[in-house]
């Protein structure tokens, strides 16, 4: 299973990551708000600012303070991830 660093230690699965968006549009922001209210949501910002969330084939959203090139960079190349088999 490889696991993402998605900021400050956390890590989620890369392989149930279905996307990484900004969430700076309307529609994202209520996306957010719907997690949350359902119980969905998972803040891995330490109460920094949001800047991608990350949609799960779970149906979870994770919140991370890391820039979506970042994250996209780490899921692509295989920076930032660790393999455990």
């Amino acid at each position: 299973m490889r696991m993402i660093n998605i900021g400050y230690g956390n890590m989620v699965s890369a392989d149930r990551i279905v996307t990484v968006i900004s969430p700076d549009s309307a529609p994202i922001k209520r996306l957010i708000q719907e997690a949350r209210d359902d119980g969905r949501a998972i803040d891995a910002t330490y109460g920094r600012k949001t800047r991608a969330v990350i949609v799960m084939d779970s149906g979870h959203i994770v919140l991370s303070s890391l820039i979506t090139d970042t994250l996209a960079s780490r899921i692509n190349e295989n920076g930032g991830a660790y393999e455990d088999e």
